[in-house]
């Protein structure tokens, strides 16, 4: 068990570690492009995206080639030896090269403006919007130009909006407490976000699969770290789903996502019918996409661990194995009886 989590604990903080190094180090790379020198030389910046990515492809391919004929012949031990040993020097090859890059000095954090508005527009909910605007005072930053709040989620405004300037702002103008105050463009910036996840969600049609791989992956999870555990303990005893089990749940849910499919498509057809479409192919009616979802969702957790197919191939092999062993050894048996009656 202990080294199970050890191994779990490495996974973990390689993962931490990969992903701290790959998010900063292209932006770190431009950064380095920034100077005075490569201000209108565009070119070199794109030639640092492309050997980037060139580079990027070139060490994934060495690593599927080289470090796997390390690790199948030469052991895992080199194998994970190799990489830990480059890693080290590129950690000192990068310290060595401190003095000469370009820093810029870092900014606030843009995601923590955005909860300090939503923390501050619930601290704040109390307070009562005017619909005339000038009767507000808002709070906004130096050398600004956005003076007054858009009026869409307008809640999200109650965050900017000064009720005492002596308790609220300081000498300098800044907030006493920038988790109850935030300036306009702060409460600007999120309602930008918000105004973009609707576009997020205009997916198309080839990509609805995804909805499938998403519910396979939950239910694993929700498998593996719930209900077997919660089916153990009601049980008082370690709970395993058989392979047969799995098959029948499988194909229930694949019948039941056929159920789904027809249903959903009856529904389209008479809303088609209804506004008049049934004879245009071209035609859109008004029904959301989120009606494809639960056929998607209910198939993905049918083809959780290798499709329904492949555990009735696995119950059929294993069926077949047992039934010719025991065929062969029943075989064996009554050839031995008659042999010893042709003795006798």
């Amino acid at each position: 068990m202990s080294q199970v989590l050890f191994l779990y604990l490495s996974f973990g903080i390689i993962s931490i570690g990969d992903g701290a190094i790959r998010s900063p180090s292209l932006a770190f790379g431009s950064d380095q492009l920034t100077g005075e020198v490569y201000q209108e030389n565009a070119r070199a910046m794109e030639s640092y995206f492309s050997w980037y990515y060139a580079l990027s492809a070139l060490a994934l391919l060495v690593s599927l080639t080289c470090l796997v004929y390390i690790q199948v012949n030469m052991g895992w031990g080199l194998g994970f030896g190799v990489p830990v040993l480059l890693a080290l020097f590129s950690t000192v090859l990068i310290y060595l090269g401190t003095p000469f890059y370009v820093k810029l000095k870092p900014k606030s954090s843009l995601i923590t403006g955005l909860f300090q508005v939503l923390v501050a527009s619930y601290r704040n909910r109390r307070l009562r919007l005017s619909s005339q605007s000038e009767d507000i005072l808002y709070h906004q930053k130096k050398g600004s130009a956005i003076a007054l709040p858009i009026e869409k989620l307008r809640f999200l405004n109650k965050a900017c909006i000064v009720q005492d300037p002596e308790l609220d702002l300081r000498p300098d103008g800044e907030a006493t407490d920038p988790w109850r105050l935030c300036t306009v463009d702060q409460v600007e910036e999120l309602n930008a976000l918000l105004k973009v996840v609707p576009i997020c969600f205009e997916i198309p049609a080839a990509s609805f699969g995804l909805f499938g791989v998403i519910s396979a992956i939950l239910w694993l999870v929700l498998y593996d770290c719930l209900i077997l555990p919660v089916a153990s303990k009601l049980a008082g005893k370690p709970v395993h789903f058989s392979t047969k089990d799995r098959m029948g749940f499988g194909l229930f849910l694949s019948f039941l996502s056929v159920l789904v499919i027809a249903a959903v498509e009856g529904f389209r057809r008479s809303v088609a019918i209804k506004e008049g479409y049934s004879d245009d192919p071209q035609g859109v009616i008004p029904l959301s996409a989120i009606w494809l979802l639960p056929q998607y969702l209910i198939g993905g957790i049918a083809g959780v661990g290798g499709a329904v197919g492949s555990l009735l191939a696995s119950l059929i092999m294993s069926t077949i194995d047992d039934l010719t062993k025991r065929w062969a050894r029943e075989l064996v048996e009554l050839m031995v009886l008659v042999k010893e009656r042709k003795m006798r």
